[in-house]
């Protein structure tokens, strides 16, 4: 067995209401709160103490952060809370971080930046998830992108685990379906390539079969009818567990492509991973050796995953990856960049350029 180390978001709050004991749980980190919220508000900063409002709509980039770290600054913020979807969280992730270091955002953050760690520890952040799908609530990351540059890049500190994680998913029933399919098929995603990756182990082992089996039996539900509670409840903790293996094990090629797409294109990152997630499991299952996992995937997935993967992606009515405006010319350079992300390495065999591209195509 490797050698492993496990960490998560300090305190987990999980339940159908739980948003209403928002105010408490804030009020224990102090009274100034910067609320960072998607396009769409939700209603609760009557929840909250001396509130200021940080918006940020789509994908986070590098100047939404340097924006939401000035208005903290301004307000004096004493904590920071996100409430919304994978976006929201890393954005307010990466605020609560910023707000506190002395340097700027470029002196920290991976590939475009310096990558150096942390210098002091960021400012208490509580992470509200609304949609089930990234589990940002549980990881050490945020993930931006940097218009001048065309890709995305994270700031990434073991300190920036969520303070709270307070997950209810009743916030879930007004998800769109098209969100809905999308944000689940990355969750289902995370928790597929943390249980085969190179890194995995066995705390993550037992989160991921346990997200796997609720997204096998409720996504499909969740889909259909937004206000099936169960169904909700089943796709957050997916959501969760997902986030929290992935933090602690690691990913594949899916998320490994996702990277260099997300940069170079509009293209919204659960669209993206649930356009390749089909794909990508049938490449490694043609190719891994070790078959034990891949066969007890299979058993939970009605005996042939890739099948059943296939066919979840179309009754999903999931967008192929040309509705983001990607054509064969860019499938070269997209599988050169895949091949240089940092997912890729614990994918569980060495996928060639080749191979790649054929992935890419299956999925265009």
């Amino acid at each position: 067995m490797n050698r492993f180390e496990f960490a998560t978001a300090q305190r987990i709050i999980f339940g159908r209401g739980v948003v209403r004991e928002l105010g408490a749980v804030c009020g224990t980190f102090g009274q100034r709160t910067l609320l960072v919220t998607g396009s769409r508000p939700q209603a609760v900063t009557g929840l909250l103490p001396h509130v200021a409002l940080h918006s940020i709509s789509g994908e986070p980039t590098t100047a939404d952060i340097e924006r939401g770290v000035a208005l903290a600054r301004q307000h004096a913020a004493d904590v920071i809370v996100s409430i919304g979807g994978g976006s929201v969280v890393d954005a307010g992730k990466a605020i609560a971080a910023m707000v506190t270091q002395p340097a700027d955002l470029i002196c920290y953050i991976e590939v475009i930046g310096e990558g150096k760690p942390l210098e002091t520890a960021p400012l208490p952040f509580i992470a509200v998830p609304t949609t089930a799908g990234t589990g940002a609530e549980a990881t050490r990351n945020a993930v931006l992108a940097s218009a001048e540059h065309r890709v995305k890049a994270s700031l990434r500190h073991a300190s920036m685990l969520p303070r709270v994680a307070l997950i209810d998913p009743e916030l879930a029933v007004d998800v769109p379906p098209h969100v809905t399919a999308a944000s689940g098929m990355d969750a289902l995603t995370q928790c597929l390539e943390a249980y085969v990756c190179s890194r995995a182990q066995p705390m993550t082992d037992a989160l991921c079969l346990d997200g796997i089996q609720r997204a096998a039996r409720s996504l499909e539900r969740a889909f259909q009818s937004g206000h099936d509670l169960d169904a909700r409840e089943d796709m957050a903790l997916c959501a969760l567990n997902s986030g929290i293996a992935l933090a602690n094990a690691g990913l594949g090629a899916v998320h490994g492509f996702a990277a260099p797409i997300g940069g170079m294109f509009h293209a919204p990152h659960g669209a993206v991973c649930a356009a390749l997630l089909a794909p990508v499991w049938e490449a490694n299952s043609k190719r891994v050796t070790q078959r034990a996992k891949f066969d007890e995937i299979d058993s939970k997935l009605g005996g042939d995953a890739v099948a059943w993967l296939h066919g979840l992606t179309e009754r999903l009515h999931i967008p192929k990856l040309g509705a983001w405006g990607i054509q064969a010319g860019d499938l070269d350079e997209i599988a050169r960049k895949a091949a240089a992300a940092s997912s890729m390495k614990a994918n569980p065999v060495d996928l060639g350029h080749a191979e790649l591209v054929t992935i890419l195509l299956a999925a265009l």
